[in-house]
């Protein structure tokens, strides 16, 4: 029976084992954060050193977005415009526009 791929997992991305280390570290502490925050609630910390750490863990995602989103441009789009599929600059202009929501 072949495998089943949802729609967003239908095209893969190599990477060496160093960027897939970087990447993978930088979400484990961005995990960690988001675990402190949720302490921070069931503790009932004050409001505002919550939101300090809310913005801190969102700046830590957004620098995560920029050296995947660096790396994609490098990587992936290069690539598919030197193989001619020009397609990838449309999923690239609808992959920004969702980071700017």
């Amino acid at each position: 029976m072949p495998e089943k791929k949802c729609g967003c997992c239908e095209k893969t991305t190599e990477r060496s084992e160093a960027e897939r280390r970087k990447l993978i570290n930088r979400l484990s502490r961005i995990e960690g954060q988001i675990r402190g925050i949720k302490g921070m609630v069931e503790r009932n910390a004050y409001c505002p050193d919550i939101l300090t750490q809310c913005a801190a863990a969102s700046a830590a995602l957004n620098a995560f977005n920029r050296d995947l989103i660096g790396n994609h441009i490098r990587g992936c789009v290069v690539r598919d415009i030197k193989d001619g599929d020009d397609g990838v600059i449309d999923e690239l202009v609808d992959t920004l526009q969702k980071l700017m929501k």
